[in-house]
């Protein structure tokens, strides 16, 4: 996997970033004029009471949705300028996804789970294949590969849902609630293997929890209210930990 130096240059930034939705004939609106700077390598937990647009914030970051307004700039890539195709290959290349549901696909092993995203690539079977076990050792299921979901635990579960997120090594990983469903001792196996993947492989890590002793395991946490983050504006726009 890779190790990519920490910068002091912002490797994720939002500024401006207005974000809102159609509720019928009323216009919601969820972020507000938010300004964000992450440096590459930092692991950044929000939290904030249902509503306050945390989901919505990892989903602009993640490329998944685009801004109404404002700019989401992801090592050193402007989202909003992309087109759906384009969107959807930086994605595939950049971005890993961990969320509370595993979607996990019931009749393919741990290894052809882990396998999918390696699908959009250029990657032969076997070279597929290798790059799949290499990302189920790094979580700790290389004695796991060959079993169906249904055959593994729930953190077992999360854990290939986790390998799949790094197989294509991608600089970013972003997890929304990804402990969520488990018990304290499987959540803090999770938190411990999110920690390394950050520490060892220098990840970049946003994630979304309502849980504090989650939140503990990152190197910053911000907290939102209504679109918006709220404490020290030093701990919103600077990196580091």
């Amino acid at each position: 996997m890779q190790t990519t130096a920490t910068s002091t240059v912002p490797f994720i930034r939002l500024s401006g970033v207005e974000r809102r939705y159609r509720r019928g004939q009323q216009e919601v609106p969820v972020l507000s004029g938010l300004d964000l700077a992450i440096t590459a390598g930092e692991f950044v937990a929000f939290m904030g009471p249902s509503g306050s647009g945390k989901s919505t914030l990892l989903n602009l970051i993640g490329g998944l949705d685009v801004p109404d307004a404002g700019e989401v700039i992801v090592n050193g890539e402007e989202l909003k300028s992309l087109n759906d195709h384009a969107l959807t290959q930086w994605r595939s290349l950049h971005v890993g996804f961990v969320f509370q549901s595993y979607h996990l696909l019931p009749v393919l092993t741990a290894r052809e789970n882990v396998e999918l995203p390696l699908l959009l690539t250029g990657l032969n079977a076997k070279e597929r294949r290798q790059h799949a076990s290499i990302a189920l050792d790094i979580v700790g299921l290389a004695d796991r590969a060959d079993h169906l979901p249904d055959e593994l635990s729930g953190g077992q579960q999360q854990r290939v849902a986790i390998a799949r997120a790094i197989v294509t090594d991608p600089s970013l990983l972003v997890c929304d609630e990804p402990t969520g469903g488990l018990d304290r001792a499987t959540a803090t196996e999770i938190l411990t293997l999110l920690q390394a993947l950050n520490t060892q492989h220098r990840k970049t890590i946003v994630m979304v929890t309502h849980d504090p002793q989650a939140a503990a395991f990152a190197s910053r946490c911000l907290h939102m209210d209504k679109g918006v983050l709220v404490g020290s504006p030093d701990s919103m726009n600077e990196g580091g930990a």
